[in-house]
C-alpha cells in the first residue's frame, strides 16, 4: 500500500485551493477517533473533505457518496468531545486562507470565526498527515495557543512536542539531516532519496528509480500532474506507473484508493469475526450432537428391559421372591439368562420395575430423538452460514450475514446488496449469497410456477428461475441452473454432485424456521459433473 506524501498533499491544495478559499464550513461529524467529515460549500457547490488519521491509513480528501458507502461510515449517538468543540467553534466559520508549509505533510486551513461575545476570531485547522503521529489540532492564529486536538500528545509519549489544550502550537521538529533536493546539485543515491532528501517519501522513491535529477525536481515542484491508480500503487504522475487508470482528480484518486484499502481491511476484520463465531457455534453444536448420538445408543437398551419385565412375569412359578437374581430361558437364543433383581420386591414387583425402565426409556429416546433432529438443522444452517461467510464477495454482503448473526447490528443503515442476476436462454436467474438473499428469493421475488434449485446434502446458493406466462423451460435451461447451483456450492469442486429441483409451489418454509430454510417435495435430482462447467 502507498503511503500518503507530501507530494501527494501539495497536488491536493494546488487542486482544491480555490473552492476551499472563501467557502463556509457547514458541518462537522466525526464516525470514530480516527476519521472525520468537514462539508465544506463554497461557487455554489457542496463537498464533504474525510479525514483519516488512522496510522494505518492516513490520508485526506473530497469523498463521493458512494466511497463514504465504502467505509462503512456509522455515527454515534453522541459525537466525541473534540467533534463537540470543533462545531462550537468552526461550524459555519469562512475560510479564509489554505496552505501546505514547506516540505511538511500538514494541511492549515485558516477561519474566520466569532466568539460568544460576537467578536471576530481568528482560527486555525492543522491537518497533520503524518503516519502514527497524525492529528487534527484546532488553535488560535493570533496566540498560537491550542484549543484542543484530536488525541493528546503528552511528554511520556513525545520529548521534542507536546500537543493539548492550552500549550502554543508549534510544527514538528525538522529533520536537519535531510537535504532540500530542489537547491541539491551533487550525485544521489536512488536506494537513499527518502533518508536523504525532503519531501520524498519512500514510495515516490521506487518510483522515480534511475529517472534524472532535474526531472525528480520537476515532480517536486508539482507542475501538472496527472493522477492515476495502478493495481497497488497510485501516483499523481501517470507515467511513473505500469498499466496506469487514470483519474478524474488528485482527490478522486485519493478518495477512491483508500476506501478500496479501507473497505479491504473492514472485509477482513469482519470475515474474521464471523468466520470465528460460527465456528465456535459448529463446534459447540457438532459436541452437542455426539453426546445426544451417545445417549441415544445408551438408551436402546429399551426393549431389552421389556424383554426382562416379559421373562420374569412367565416364570414367576419357577422363581423365588426377594432374590437377587433369576435363571431363566431367552426365547429369541433358546440360552439360559440371569436377570438381576431388586431383592427388596417380589418377581412382579421386579417385572414392573422393568416394564418402567423400558417405558422411561422410550420416552428419553423420543426427547432425545427430538433434540437431535434440531441440532442437525442447527448445524446444517451453521454450516450454510459459514459456506456464505467462506464465499462473500463484498462488505455488504457479509453485514448482511452479520445482521443475522448479531441481531442488534440490524439497527446499522447498511444499504442491502442487490441479489445477482444473470439470464439464460431468455430466462432470469437469481442467485442468492447468503441466507438472507436466498431467504429473499423464495419469500418475496418467487411465484408458483418458477424452478428451485440446490445442490443436495451440502452448504450452497438458492438458485430460482423465473418462468413468465406459464413458458417452460427446455432441459438445457435446467441443466444451465443445476451447473449455477453446484458452482455456487462447497461440493463446487466435487467430480460430480446431485442437484434438486422442483417448483416453487412445492416449496414450504416452517414457522420459526432459521433464515434460508425449506421443505421441499415432488423434487427431480440432475448429477453435474466438474467438466460441466
Amino acid at each position: 500500500m502507498i503511503n500518503f506524501d507530501y507530494l501527494t498533499l501539495v497536488a491536493f491544495w494546488h487542486e482544491n485551493i480555490d473552492f476551499l478559499i472563501g467557502s463556509r464550513l457547514q458541518k462537522i461529524q466525526q464516525p470514530t477517533r480516527k476519521d472525520f467529515i468537514f462539508a465544506f460549500r463554497n461557487l455554489s457547490e457542496s463537498r464533504k473533505m474525510y479525514i483519516n488519521i488512522n496510522p494505518s491509513y492516513f490520508h485526506l480528501c473530497f469523498a463521493a457518496e458512494e466511497n463514504l458507502i465504502r467505509r462503512d461510515i456509522h455515527f454515534p449517538k453522541q459525537p466525541p468531545m473534540f467533534c463537540m468543540l470543533l462545531r462550537k467553534y468552526l461550524e459555519s466559520a469562512r475560510v479564509m486562507d489554505v496552505r501546505v508549509p514547506f516540505y511538511e505533510r500538514i494541511l492549515e486551513i485558516d477561519f474566520k470565526s466569532s466568539n460568544e461575545f460576537d467578536e471576530n476570531v481568528n482560527l486555525t485547522l492543522a491537518i497533520e498527515m503524518m503516519g502514527k503521529y497524525s492529528n487534527i489540532i484546532l488553535y488560535n492564529s493570533d496566540t498560537k495557543i491550542i484549543l484542543g486536538c484530536a488525541h493528546n500528545v503528552g511528554a511520556e509519549k513525545s520529548r521534542e512536542r507536546e500537543v493539548m489544550g492550552t500549550l502554543p502550537y508549534i510544527y514538528p521538529p525538522r529533520q536537519e539531516y535531510k537535504k532540500d533536493i530542489l537547491r541539491y546539485t551533487g550525485e544521489i543515491d536512488y536506494t537513499r532519496l527518502n533518508q536523504d532528501f525532503l519531501g520524498i517519501s519512500k514510495s515516490f522513491e521506487e518510483l522515480v528509480k534511475d529517472i534524472p535529477l532535474e526531472k525528480i525536481k520537476d515532480y517536486v515542484e508539482v507542475p501538472n500532474v496527472t493522477p492515476a491508480i495502478s493495481g497497488d500503487k497510485y501516483s499523481i504522475y501517470s507515467e511513473l506507473l505500469k498499466e496506469p487508470v487514470l483519474q478524474d482528480s488528485v482527490s478522486s484518486m485519493i478518495d477512491n484508493y483508500y476506501s478500496k484499502v479501507q473497505e479491504k481491511v473492514l472485509f477482513n476484520q469482519l470475515y474474521l469475526k464471523l468466520k470465528n463465531i460460527t465456528g465456535a457455534q459448529l463446534k459447540k453444536a457438532a459436541g452437542t450432537l455426539k453426546k445426544i448420538n451417545y445417549q441415544i445408543a445408551k438408551k436402546d437398551r429399551g426393549e431389552e428391559y421389556k424383554k426382562y419385565g416379559d421373562l420374569i412375569l412367565a416364570n414367576l412359578y419357577a422363581g423365588n421372591d426377594y432374590t437377587k437374581s433369576i435363571t431363566v430361558k431367552d426365547w429369541d437364543s433358546g440360552k439360559d439368562i440371569v436377570i438381576q433383581l431388586d431383592a427388596t420386591k417380589t418377581l412382579k414387583e421386579n417385572s414392573q420395575r422393568y416394564y418402567k425402565l423400558y417405558a422411561k426409556s422410550k420416552d428419553s429416546r423420543g426427547k432425545l430423538e427430538e433434540l437431535q433432529r434440531d441440532l442437525d438443522a442447527e448445524k446444517l444452517y451453521l454450516e450454510q452460514l459459514k459456506y456464505t461467510i467462506e464465499n462473500a464477495d463484498s462488505l455488504q454482503v457479509l453485514q448482511e450475514i452479520e445482521s443475522e448473526i448479531i441481531p442488534e447490528t440490524k439497527d446499522k443503515k447498511t444499504k442491502n446488496t442487490e441479489i445477482e442476476t444473470i439470464d439464460i436462454n431468455g430466462f432470469r436467474v437469481y442467485i442468492g449469497k447468503n441466507n438472507r438473499q436466498n431467504d429473499e428469493i423464495v419469500s418475496k421475488i418467487s411465484h408458483g410456477e418458477d424452478y428451485w434449485f440446490h445442490v443436495q446434502n451440502a452448504p450452497g446458493s438458492h438458485v430460482l428461475l423465473k418462468v413468465p406466462d406459464s413458458n417452460e423451460p427446455d432441459e438445457k435451461t435446467i441443466y444451465e441452473c443445476c451447473k449455477l447451483a453446484k458452482k455456487y456450492s462447497s461440493a463446487s469442486e466435487s467430480a460430480k454432485a446431485g442437484v434438486i429441483y422442483t417448483k416453487r409451489k412445492f416449496l414450504k418454509k416452517p414457522p420459526g424456521a432459521n433464515l434460508g430454510y425449506v421443505l421441499y417435495k415432488n423434487e427431480k435430482e440432475i448429477i453435474v459433473g466438474i467438466k460441466s462447467f
